[in-house]
C-alpha cells in the first residue's frame, strides 16, 4: 500500500519509525520551514530549505537507526563556525550543493543510507512561515512563531511556495494520505498551506487519516479536545476532509501527566467521541513511556493503520 505522510519535525519522524515495519510504500512529505538553531544558519548562508527536519526523517526511515542518529545527530562543540551545527545538516547541504537541489541531495544520502521510503521536501524554496497570534501581533518565522507568548491564531506564508511535483506525484498515487502527529501549525499545517496540494488532496480516492496526539501544544493547542484537533486541519484542507482519526484510549500514569502540567505545560488531549461520529475511529493503547516523557507507540499504530486500510 502506497501512504503519503505528510508532517515534519520528531512526531512525524516518530511515526515513520513504526510504519517502515510495516509493508508500506512510503512517501515522506516535509514541511521545511524550520529556521532555528543549525537549520536556521544554513538557511541564511546557503538560501535552501530547511535541513533539520529532513535529517530527522532520514534517521527514522534507515535501516540502522541507531547508529545513523548518533552521526546524523553529532553537533559540534568548538570555537569556530561549525559550533552548533549537526552532522546529518551539514551532509544535506553539501549533498544538495553537488546535486544542485534539495530533492536530488536526498536521493544521494539515500543511496548511502538505503532507506525504507522516500522522503520529499514540500518545496526547493527558501520559505519563511508567518504567524498570526491572537493578540494580532504577526511574527516572522517558525522559530520565532513557537517561542512567542501568545496563542497562534492562523499561518500563512511569506512568498507562495513553488511545490516539489514529486509531493503531487506521491498524494496522486497514495492508498492513503496521513496527516502525522506533531505540531499543528509548524509541522503539519504548512503543508497544507499550498493550493496545489489541496487540489490534489480534492481529486485523491484515498482515504485521509490523521494520527491525534496524545498531548497539547503551548501556544498551539492549549485545551484542545481531538475533535478541535480534526477542525482545525480541516479548515486548511479543501474539499476533501479527514475520513478516520486515530486516537489514544490508554491510561497514563497521574504522576507523569502531573509534570507534564506543571514542567511543560501541557495537558492530556481529552477524546470526545460525541464529536467524531462523522469519522472512523481507530483507537487504541499507543502510550510509550520512556525516560519519563511519552510517546505514541508507532508499530502498534501502523498495524492498526494496515488493518483500517484492509478492510
Amino acid at each position: 500500500m502506497k501512504v503519503a505522510v505528510l508532517g515534519g519535525g520528531t512526531g512525524m519522524s516518530c511515526l515513520l519509525r513504526g510504519l517502515k515495519k510495516l509493508p508500506f510504500d512510503i512517501s515522506a512529505i516535509v514541511s521545511v520551514c524550520d529556521d532555528g538553531s543549525s537549520t536556521g544558519r544554513l538557511r541564511e548562508e546557503f538560501h535552501t530549505p530547511a535541513v533539520g527536519d529532513i535529517r530527522k526523517v532520514l534517521i527514522s526511515l534507515s535501516e540502522n537507526e541507531e547508529e545513523i542518529k548518533k552521526l546524523f545527530d553529532y553537533r559540534f562543540n568548538t570555537s569556530s563556525d561549525l559550533d552548533g551545527h549537526a552532522l546529518g545538516n551539514l551532509l544535506l547541504t553539501g549533498a544538495a550543493e553537488i546535486t544542485g537541489n534539495v530533492s536530488d541531495g536526498i536521493e544521494l544520502v539515500n543511496s548511502l543510507l538505503k532507506l525504507k521510503g522516500k522522503v520529499i521536501p514540500l518545496t526547493e524554496d527558501n520559505v519563511t512561515l508567518m504567524g498570526k497570534m491572537s493578540g494580532g501581533k504577526v511574527v516572522i518565522g517558525e522559530h520565532n512563531i513557537t517561542e512567542y507568548k501568545d496563542k497562534i491564531k492562523a499561518v500563512y506564508y511569506k512568498e507562495t511556495p513553488s511545490v516539489n511535483p514529486d509531493v503531487l506525484k506521491a498524494i496522486r498515487k497514495a492508498d492513503a494520505i496521513i496527516l502525522s502527529m506533531g505540531s499543528l501549525f509548524t509541522s503539519i499545517i504548512p503543508n497544507l498551506l499550498c493550493k496545489e496540494v489541496k487540489k490534489e488532496i480534492d481529486k485523491s480516492k484515498a482515504k485521509i487519516i490523521y494520527v491525534c496526539n496524545i498531548m497539547t501544544q503551548p501556544g498551539e493547542t492549549d485545551d484542545f479536545k481531538v475533535s478541535d484537533h480534526v477542525k482545525l486541519l480541516n479548515k486548511y484542507l479543501g474539499k476533501r476532509k479527514i475520513d478516520a482519526v486515530i486516537l489514544n484510549n490508554g491510561k497514563i500514569d497521574a504522576s507523569i501527566v502531573k509534570n507534564y502540567e506543571t514542567t511543560e505545560q501541557k495537558d492530556l488531549v481529552k477524546v470526545d467521541y460525541d464529536n467524531l461520529k462523522d469519522l472512523d475511529i481507530i483507537d487504541n493503547d499507543y502510550i510509550m513511556i520512556e525516560n519519563g516523557m511519552i510517546r505514541h507507540n508507532t508499530l502498534r499504530v501502523a498495524i492498526d493503520i494496515f488493518s483500517y486500510l484492509l478492510d
